[in-house]
């Protein structure tokens, strides 16, 4: 059963993506991987997913969504609420069941007719729900059984709104019974006025239980533990809450619906968002509505990466405010996470995403200098840089003054002993400031000599390329990536790599900070190279041969 819902899921998505009616086979390719499918064939496929989901029809032009959306566009001083509550022998739906049902309609902000009704649940009434709720054994025997009871409730919902005061509790309860009897699950929009509460009331308010709501915002009802006594509550809370949602400028049940949406749920309705991405290596941009960049990542696997931001896992405070104003996902598929990676460098530069904590402004990096007997921090290129932490840079260009030496190693050992005599002689707050500056110094010095190393090599990285019958070869030497170039597999590969090696050979070593960015992201490749990435001396029969034996990619 799940799996069926997984897939409904995944076709939903793909219909709210493409804004109208997806074909038959079109939507089978999508869900089951095929390359192609005849129409008759992918209706068979599908039937039993769209048969068991409300959410899902078959139309004339092809697979269409229903009634997630009905009702939404209501104004709210028109639209009809069904408040309801349930009482039941437990916490876990499935494992516990219904004993009573209660709702009030609310129909043009106005009170309406009510439903009441007691269940059956064909399992003992535990003691210490019958003292909460006051509901004895005796009097459920002879009530409808869940199946009937909720029959009826849904006759008198109908296409109204559902509202409940914590309606993850609730719904839980009646998606069970609704889909153990018709395999659907409720595809009517819902409001939480929990949730509705925590957002208008934040603040003022610090539990929204029902009955603190009920007594902070004085409505007449008292809730009780008993269903239409409780549904009556929240309808009558409902009614204060829309109030101050429309000050915040609410209109329709869209806009409610939205505000009472827990943080989950909202992300989860961007989730069809990433409909058709692809899997495999690529790169991905979120956009807001006016087409700014917010976001930019790389992914080994685009699709599970991109699902993965709307499964309710929290991220950084920025990324999640990148969420919250998300409106387009665009994607890039490359043939290896190599590629990704030095592509997401190129978009970052590029578009400068306010939500990614890298940073790859060239002015955000510096350069150790040295002027005289003083070293001073510059953004001029230099041997000794660049350094992405300024900070750090500063102290430890404190801790060079009064070294005679070009090289920041070197007044390393000088800078330890004049610490220790520091200390030996009590100057402690001396030597806890000269102790810092010696810590950003040995931290620029790790840094100055992994750059060195990087810039020493000279290899070609070879990795799958989504063009069939060629490899992507990158050419490392000099300080940077020079090439990014397709390699064919075969007779022309030898000409192609003599060029790559010959363009990576020329001019000087670069210092830049865009090459050095470049070198640090290929050597967390190189230290652990993946299967798919073959590494060669810049030499054009190992290159050609090494294109020779790449896996194709997926």
């Amino acid at each position: 059963m799940q799996l069926s819902f997984d897939a409904a899921d995944r076709l939903v998505e793909l219909v709210l993506a493409r804004r109208g009616p997806v074909r038959a086979g079109e939507a089978a390719c999508a869900l089951f991987a095929l390359t192609s499918s005849p129409t008759a064939i992918a209706r068979a496929l599908l039937d039993d997913v769209v048969d068991g989901d409300a959410r899902l029809a078959w139309r004339s032009g092809g697979l269409v969504g229903l009634s997630t959306q009905l009702g939404l566009d209501a104004p709210l001083d028109a639209a009809d609420f069904v408040v309801f509550d349930l009482e039941t022998t437990g916490l876990r739906a499935g494992s516990s069941r219904i004993c009573e049902i209660g709702a009030q309609r609310l129909r043009a902000l106005e009170l309406g007719d009510s439903f009441e009704t007691l269940v059956d649940p064909g399992v003992r009434l535990p003691a210490e729900i019958s003292a909460l709720t006051g509901i004895h054994p005796a009097t459920l025997r002879g009530a409808p059984r869940a199946e009937l009871a909720v029959r009826r409730f849904l006759d008198f919902a109908g296409d109204g709104v559902l509202v409940a005061h914590n309606a993850r509790f609730d719904m839980a309860f009646l998606d069970h019974e609704v889909e153990r009897l018709t395999g659907r699950r409720v595809a009517a929009p819902v409001v939480d006025t929990v949730w509705l509460a925590r957002r208008l009331l934040q603040g003022r308010l610090r539990r929204v239980g029902l009955a603190s709501l009920a007594h902070f915002l004085g409505v007449p009802t008292e809730p009780c533990h008993r269903a239409l006594p409780d549904a009556r509550a929240t309808a009558e809370i409902l009614l204060r809450l829309i109030g101050l949602a429309q000050e915040r400028g609410a209109r329709t049940v869209a806009d409610l619906v939205e505000l009472s949406a827990p943080r989950a749920r909202k992300l989860h309705a961007k989730r069809s968002l990433t409909a058709g991405a692809p899997s495999g290596p690529g790169v991905y941009t979120f956009f807001d509505r006016h087409g700014q960049a917010l976001y930019v990542g790389k992914a080994r696997e685009l699709r599970s990466r991109l699902r993965s931001y709307f499964s309710g896992a929290r991220q950084r405070p920025a990324v999640e405010a990148a969420l919250g104003a998300l409106d387009r996902i665009e994607w890039q598929r490359t043939g290896s996470e190599l590629e990704a990676s030095l592509l997401e460098l190129g978009r970052l530069r590029e578009l400068r995403p306010p939500a990614n904590a890298r940073s790859t402004r060239p002015d955000r990096h510096v350069y150790l200098r040295r002027r005289g007997e003083r070293w001073a921090v510059t953004v001029e290129q230099t041997p000794c840089g660049p350094l992405t932490a300024r900070r750090t840079a500063q102290r430890a260009a404190r801790a060079l003054e009064g070294h005679d030496t070009d090289d920041p190693a070197g007044a390393l050992p000088a800078v330890r002993a004049r610490m220790r005599r520091l200390a030996a002689a009590q100057r402690f707050e001396d030597a806890a400031r000269l102790r810092d500056r010696m810590t950003a110094l040995e931290d620029v010095i790790a840094a100055l000599h992994e750059l060195e190393q990087l810039r020493s090599l000279a290899v070609c990285v070879l990795a799958p390329s989504l063009d069939p019958g060629f490899a992507r070869a990158f050419f490392v030497a000099r300080g940077q990536v020079t090439g990014n170039r397709v390699v064919p597999v075969g007779s022309g590969a030898r000409h192609e790599a003599a060029t790559g090696v010959a363009e990576a050979l020329r001019g000087p070593v670069s210092l830049a900070p865009e090459h050095a960015a470049e070198l640090r992201v290929l050597a967390g490749f190189l230290r652990r190279p993946p299967p798919e990435l073959r590494v060669t001396p810049l030499d054009p029969a190992a290159i050609a041969a090494a294109a020779d034996g790449l896996p194709c990619a997926a």
